[in-house]
C-alpha cells in the first residue's frame, strides 16, 4: 500500500487538479457537503487575525450559530473552551481547517451511532415480517 501525501497532488501546476476544483454546481451530495464544510470554515475564520484559523470566538460563534441543535443550544463558555482545547492539536490557539475537519468527522461519526443505536418501530415497506 504506498503511502501519497495529498500535497504530492499538487506539486505539478501549483494547485489542485481541475477534477479537484470546486465547481459552481457540485454534481454529488458528497460533493455538496464537502463544499459546505470549506465555505462554512471560511465563513466564520479571519474575523479576528488568521483568515485560515478559527479563534476561540470564531469557534463560539460557528459552534453555537451552526451546531446550536446538536450541542442542546449551549452557551456553556466551559464546553467551547473544552472541545477548542481538545481540537487545538498544535496548542497555538486557534483552530486550522485539518482540527475543524476533525471535529466534523468525530461528530458525524457520534450522530451515526446514535441512530443506529435508535430502535424503530416501523414495520418493513412491504408489510412483511423482518
Amino acid at each position: 500500500m504506498s503511502n501519497i501525501c495529498p500535497l504530492h497532488l499538487f506539486k505539478d501546476n501549483g494547485g489542485p487538479p481541475s477534477a479537484l476544483r470546486m465547481s459552481k454546481e457540485p454534481s454529488s451530495n458528497l460533493e455538496s457537503a464537502m463544499q459546505m464544510l470549506i465555505k462554512t470554515f471560511h465563513k466564520y475564520s479571519g474575523k479576528e487575525g488568521d483568515k485560515y484559523t478559527l479563534s476561540r470566538g470564531e469557534l463560539k460563534e460557528l459552534l453555537l450559530e451552526e451546531l446550536g441543535t446538536y450541542l442542546g443550544g449551549s452557551k456553556d463558555n466551559e464546553a467551547v473552551e473544552k472541545v477548542m482545547n481538545d481540537l487545538d492539536a498544535n496548542n497555538d490557539g486557534e483552530v486550522d481547517f485539518t482540527e475543524f475537519i476533525i471535529l466534523m468527522g468525530a461528530l458525524t461519526v457520534a450522530c451515526n451511532d446514535f441512530f443506529l443505536d435508535c430502535k424503530t418501530d416501523e414495520k418493513p415497506k412491504d408489510g412483511g415480517s423482518a
